[in-house]
Protein backbone atom coordinates (compact mmCIF):
# COMPACT_ATOMS: atom_id res chain seq x y z
CA UNK A 1 0.00 0.00 0.00
CA UNK A 2 1.56 3.16 -1.13
CA UNK A 3 2.53 6.00 1.82
CA UNK A 4 -0.26 8.92 1.79
CA UNK A 5 1.50 12.42 0.68
CA UNK A 6 2.33 14.71 3.58
CA UNK A 7 3.45 18.34 4.28
CA UNK A 8 5.27 20.13 7.25
CA UNK A 9 3.31 23.25 7.98
CA UNK A 10 5.17 25.30 10.60
CA UNK A 11 3.74 28.76 12.35
CA UNK A 12 6.19 31.83 11.58
CA UNK A 13 3.41 34.89 11.69
CA UNK A 14 1.19 35.96 14.42
CA UNK A 15 -2.20 35.59 14.23
CA UNK A 16 -2.42 39.49 15.98
CA UNK A 17 -4.45 41.95 13.97
CA UNK A 18 -5.15 38.99 11.47
CA UNK A 19 -9.28 38.43 10.82
CA UNK A 20 -10.67 35.82 12.61
CA UNK A 21 -11.60 33.46 9.76
CA UNK A 22 -7.64 33.38 9.20
CA UNK A 23 -7.07 33.05 12.99
CA UNK A 24 -9.95 29.75 13.22
CA UNK A 25 -7.53 28.37 9.79
CA UNK A 26 -4.36 28.20 11.84
CA UNK A 27 -5.95 26.20 14.87
CA UNK A 28 -7.88 24.15 12.03
CA UNK A 29 -4.56 23.28 11.07
CA UNK A 30 -3.37 22.67 14.33
CA UNK A 31 -1.29 25.84 14.68
CA UNK A 32 -1.65 28.43 17.56
CA UNK A 33 1.79 29.42 19.02
CA UNK A 34 4.78 30.34 16.52
CA UNK A 35 7.19 27.85 15.38
CA UNK A 36 4.81 25.26 16.19
CA UNK A 37 4.76 22.48 13.26
CA UNK A 38 2.20 19.79 11.79
CA UNK A 39 2.70 17.03 9.27
CA UNK A 40 -0.54 16.94 7.68
CA UNK A 41 -2.22 14.61 5.26
CA UNK A 42 -1.61 17.00 1.95
CA UNK A 43 -5.60 17.07 0.67
CA UNK A 44 -7.10 19.94 -0.90
CA UNK A 45 -8.63 20.58 1.48
CA UNK A 46 -5.59 20.95 3.79
CA UNK A 47 -3.95 23.03 0.89
CA UNK A 48 -6.78 25.52 0.55
CA UNK A 49 -6.32 25.95 4.18
CA UNK A 50 -2.87 27.11 4.25
CA UNK A 51 -3.37 28.56 1.05
CA UNK A 52 -5.20 30.91 3.59
CA UNK A 53 -3.11 31.30 5.82
CA UNK A 54 -0.01 31.12 3.40
CA UNK A 55 1.61 35.03 4.73
CA UNK A 56 1.78 33.13 8.39
CA UNK A 57 2.96 29.40 7.69
CA UNK A 58 6.00 27.65 5.75
CA UNK A 59 5.59 24.36 3.97
CA UNK A 60 8.06 21.92 3.21
CA UNK A 61 7.01 18.44 1.25
CA UNK A 62 8.01 15.63 3.97
CA UNK A 63 10.43 12.67 2.99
Amino acid sequence: MAEKATVIVTQIGSPIGRREDQRQTLIGLGLNKLHRTRELEDTPAVRGMIQKVKHLVRVEQAG
